[in-house]
């Protein structure tokens, strides 16, 4: 199995880089991780609703028919720490190949996007920068694996 973090526009603060380099080595003792970073630099539109569906048109490029497609998303299902990661071991009996999980640009999902996606979840009901939700998301996912496999590192 496969865990894609997708995102949109690139990481430019070098702490969260290196937050999320570590968690993603961290990650890989798992399962395979990778960050695939969708350059929205050409994306000069002025118009919110145009990028979301050029940000939209281009996620869609990365993700095939058989992903099981996960969105980072305000709106998604919460969950603690623990409920997330019986959730996860749920979509892992799944057999799935690739689980992608997608960070939106500043405007969020297109309605194509939101269509395509399998699930929502939020990581909090607040509003977090993009780059840094990038780095919660990361150290959340090695937490899970931690859990799941019943080691020291989660509290409770």
């Amino acid at each position: 199995m496969k865990i894609t973090l997708i995102v949109t526009g690139k990481t430019v603060s070098p702490e969260v880089k290196s937050i999320c380099s570590d968690y993603a080595s961290r990650i890989s003792r798992y399962a395979k991780f990778e960050e695939l970073v969708i350059d929205n630099g050409a994306v000069k539109l002025t118009v919110a609703a145009k990028i979301k569906q050029r940000e939209g048109e281009l996620l869609l490029k990365k993700v095939s028919n058989t992903d099981y497609v996960v969105l980072l998303d305000e709106n998604g299902k919460e969950y603690t720490s623990v409920e997330f990661a019986k959730w996860m071991e749920g979509i892992f009996t799944k057999g799935l190949k690739n689980i992608c999980f997608v960070v939106g640009g500043a405007y969020g999902f297109s309605d194509e996007v939101y269509k395509r996606a399998n699930a929502k979840v939020s990581l909090s009901r607040m509003t977090c920068n993009h780059q840094l939700i990038r780095a919660v998301f990361c150290e959340q996912l090695y937490r899970t694996f931690t859990i799941l496999n019943k080691e020291p590192y989660h509290h409770q």
